[in-house]
């Protein structure tokens, strides 16, 4: 299969806030709308934003597994993560500092845009990131 374009959506999870972590990502086909992965990551006692950037890692990297040289659009609704990672806005927090240094290593030498999307368009990485918390454990399913 010869994947040209993949969309990742990303979503972080955290009861507490912070709390108890996860980040979510689905790797969709965007040709047919298939769901190629979908996985949750568990990032420990963390902050939503922190678990957004663990879930939006999370799916650039297994889309670039799936796929090294496709384009990447990668979707969240944290509207923080997106402008951070857009160069827009600027990064305080150590922790996220950390993760965008890491996250701009994952993303080197890719084509990837960023979209904030609204949370309602955003389920199936919530479903995601919600489904490594209940089951206290990080997860890859094709």
């Amino acid at each position: 299969m010869s994947l040209e374009r993949l969309v990742v959506e990303a979503d972080g999870a955290s009861r507490g806030n912070p709390g108890d972590a996860a980040g979510g990502a689905v790797v969709i086909d965007p040709s047919s709308g298939e769901i190629l992965v979908t996985a949750g990551v568990l990032c420990g006692h963390a902050s939503n934003n922190v678990a957004e950037y663990r879930g939006m890692i999370e799916g650039i990297e297994i889309a670039r597994e799936l796929a090294p040289e496709a384009t990447l659009h990668v979707k969240l609704d944290s509207k923080l993560v997106v402008e951070q990672m857009s160069g827009r806005w600027k990064i305080k927090h150590p922790d996220m500092k950390d993760l965008s240094i890491r996250a701009h290593e994952v993303i080197r030498g890719a084509s990837v845009s960023f979209e904030w999307v609204p949370r309602e368009e955003n389920k199936r990485a919530d479903a995601a990131a919600n489904a490594a918390l209940d089951r206290k454990a990080s997860y890859r399913l094709p």
